[in-house]
């Protein structure tokens, strides 16, 4: 039964964590996260029924000028007589099958999932009894999000889920601009309520504020979505941070955790742009990372493909190694990395999307421990090739090279990782050079020896420049673990 926002402030009450940041401030990250390392994220719903350029179709849809604009006149007809909601019944996801896409995430070595729940268009994935609709009455009508939560604990994978509903308040609105079915009469619950004017820059202070109206139902869906599937971890989209959400944002993560701490189960919520309040939350770079290794834990959430996420038919997909390096990148700074892979509409999983999926683990298999469970080390790295740092800034527009290395330490050991091996037999690994008196190593210790993961014990020799390793390189140039035994 779905609680009133009276309901949630009464629980809240009496809990352990008030509406408070002083009070969300007890919050702790989940060891099983700073463990993991690594999971996968999945964009599903109406917006991958066209497969037209992003997941951002059902907005642009509906501006005069824009590329999706044109190509839905065109391909179904214009706004008044072939709307978003037109989709509906067209998604079917008639080859969904939750099993077998935790089977790939599984063998792709991912250790916890994020399926989206709503994303801003307002379709709910999951069963829901504040607006029909949703996947459970409408197009597929299966409970899409409670159908992945069982597959997700049934692989042992760890669930979670994503909530992009907060910029729902407008993102419909240019359909009011024009002949379209958005001049519909809306209340609460319908699909493309409330349909407000889009702010100038979606900016902290924009107006219209969201009614006291939107925000209880915004914080009664979450609400909605924690007690019926229990997710592991939360992560919100960027539009929280607005001033109209905050002590909804509040109120919302007190009943969280609250209830984490009464069903004994730890719980995190992942949050953009200084949305929460530092240590209340997990911080989360989309697209991008840090510079250096950071003293707190950190996600990146990025996707499979360069210009969207979700399916479509013009994909820039990344490669194997850009997946991998931005995997161990963020590792070496203590970070985890959220990958995220778009379903085609039909609910299959595409083959090339497959593809990399099995290569990332297939790496991790030989390479993981170093990753999975693993510390920074002292330095997170060397070479001469990093990102800057911040949103948007994706390693895959970097050139990596046979000096770039990142560094972790697990298991007693140090681990190295060679981002490109560039096909050479010999890789320095500065931070072990020769002791001088000018310039005292970043490791002055005694080794044990050296191996290459996956391969075995390799030669290696301390020189002035550093450690030098003989290394047998992959046909594809795959990132190279290295492991420093430790005397």
């Amino acid at each position: 039964m779905v609680k009133t926002v009276a309901e949630i402030k009464a629980i809240n009450a009496k809990g352990k964590y008030q509406a408070t940041w002083a009070s969300l401030s007890q919050f702790k990250m989940p060891q099983w996260f700073m463990n993991a390392k690594f999971g996968i994220f999945t964009h599903w719903g109406l917006y991958t029924v066209p497969e037209y350029r992003n997941e951002w179709y059902s907005r642009n849809m509906y501006i005069q000028g824009y590329p999706e604009y044109e190509h839905h006149r065109e391909t179904y007809g214009p706004q008044d007589q072939f709307g978003y909601k037109d989709f509906i019944p067209l998604f079917t996801a008639e080859k969904f099958d939750a099993e077998e896409w935790l089977k790939i995430f599984k063998n792709a070595g991912a250790r916890y999932y994020f399926p989206v729940s709503e994303h801003h268009d307002g379709f709910q994935m999951y069963q829901s009894e504040l607006s029909h609709y949703n996947a459970y009455e409408m197009g597929p009508k299966r409970d899409v999000i409670g159908e992945l939560r069982q597959a997700t604990i049934g692989a042992g994978l760890h669930f979670c889920t994503s909530n992009h509903r907060a910029e729902h308040w407008w993102f419909m609105s240019h359909g009011r601009e024009f002949k379209s079915d958005i001049h519909e009469p809306m209340q609460k619950g319908d699909f493309y309520w409330p349909a407000m004017p889009e702010p100038n820059n979606q900016d902290l202070f924009s107006e219209p504020y969201p009614t006291t109206e939107y925000l209880d139902d915004w914080l009664m869906r979450v609400v909605e979505i924690i007690d019926r599937y229990q997710p592991e971890l939360l992560y919100f989209d960027w539009w929280i941070q607005h001033e109209a959400f905050k002590p909804y944002i509040k109120e919302l993560a007190a009943y969280y955790y609250n209830q984490g701490a009464a069903l004994d189960y730890p719980t995190g919520i992942c949050f953009k742009y200084d949305g929460m309040a530092f240590g209340t939350g997990i911080p989360d770079v989309e697209r991008g990372g840090f510079a250096d290794a950071k003293p707190f834990h950190w996600q990146t959430d990025t996707a499979i493909a360069n210009n969207s996420w979700c399916y479509t038919t013009t994909l820039e997909y990344k490669t194997a190694n850009e997946i991998l390096i931005n995997l161990i990148d963020a590792v070496s700074k203590n970070g985890n990395l959220l990958l995220n892979v778009g379903p085609k509409a039909d609910g299959s999983i595409a083959a090339k999307d497959q593809e990399l999926l099995a290569a990332v683990g297939d790496w991790l298999r030989v390479n993981g421990e170093g990753i999975y469970d693993s510390e920074t080390w002292k330095i997170m790295g060397e070479g001469d090739t990093n990102i800057s740092g911040g949103m948007f800034e994706d390693l895959s527009k970097l050139k990596y090279h046979a000096n770039d290395i990142r560094y972790t330490a697990n298991h007693g050991s140090v681990y190295a990782y060679v981002l490109n091996p560039e096909g050479q037999a010999e890789v320095v690994l500065q931070a072990f050079h020769a002791f001088d008196e000018k310039d005292e190593p970043t490791f002055h210790g005694v080794l044990a020896g050296v191996e290459q993961l996956g391969v075995g014990p390799v030669d290696w020799r301390i020189t002035p420049q550093g450690m030098v390793v003989k290394i047998k390189p992959s046909a594809d140039d795959r990132p190279v673990g290295i492991k420093i035994i430790l005397e």
